[in-house]
């Protein structure tokens, strides 16, 4: 979720760092301070560089995705909910190596679906404040699996959450409230490592039900591993917003 994103997050987003180092070089030029200069031109090239090449994203997103490997439905055990965070965004792509195509995105209620209709559940909590305006994620994905066919009586709506830390803290209020003590958490693979964390440090006994790993390569066409790709860049914001989240929450006594 947006309000999930430090802004060091957006600062250290590799484009965005980038100009901003380079406008600082310019700066320190103009007041004769060529040897500062220099060194954040010369970061500030190493970083975008970097983490353009598709290895680096490769191997950052896999240390994510691989802490809790994914699963087909059956083969997670039953629980009393399943519980959805919200965050649905273009990250929802089915590969952060191809085009977006929302055909075959794959958003968190698509996995909740497959989990509830794989017998895992019979309840699904959705978790997510508004945005903007009044209509709150929750809602959103609430009406959503309606329309696929998932009962009203089998949703549990959370409509006032932020952030992942909330999402974790206001749901356990109604695992509490509906007597459900066990939950398959339902996030990004990306995501996963920070949520699972977030739930077992509010005592939430889950397991994790992650959607499958986005940062891996197409089996057509993949890219160089070792050239520049625009879209490692693209992947790059998502992984670093991940790694400073899970700091910023443990520094925080989140996790």
């Amino acid at each position: 979720m947006l309000s999930d994103i430090p802004l060091s997050g957006l600062l250290l987003y590799p484009p965005g760092l980038c100009l901003i180092l380079l406008t600082a070089a310019v700066v320190c030029a103009l007041f004769s301070l060529k040897r500062l200069a220099v060194f954040l031109t010369f970061f500030a090239i190493t970083w975008v560089g970097v983490w353009s090449l598709p290895i680096t994203s490769i191997h950052f997103g896999k240390i994510l995705e691989e802490k809790y490997p994914y699963q087909g439905p059956r083969e997670l055990p039953k629980a009393d909910v399943i519980i959805v965070l919200g965050g649905n965004t273009q990250a929802n792509r089915a590969n952060w190596f191809e085009p977006y195509n929302r055909a075959t995105a794959v958003d968190r209620i698509d996995r909740a679906e497959a989990l509830y209709l794989a017998g895992r559940a019979s309840r699904i909590l959705l978790s997510g404040g508004a945005r903007e305006g009044k209509v709150s994620e929750a809602q959103g994905m609430a009406r959503l699996l309606k329309q696929r066919g998932i009962p009203d009586s089998a949703l549990i709506l959370e409509n006032e959450s932020r952030n992942t830390y909330e999402n974790l803290r206001y749901s356990e209020i109604l695992l509490r409230s509906h007597k459900l003590n066990s939950a398959l958490l339902v996030t990004s693979a990306l995501h996963m490592p920070r949520a699972q964390a977030a739930a077992e440090k509010r005592g939430i006994k889950a397991t994790p039900a992650s959607s499958a790993p986005q940062i891996v390569l197409p089996e057509d066409e993949p890219p160089v591993l070792w050239w520049p790709h625009i879209r490692s860049l693209e992947a790059s914001r998502t992984i670093i917003k991940e790694y400073l989240g899970l700091l910023g929450y443990k520094l925080r006594g989140w996790i």
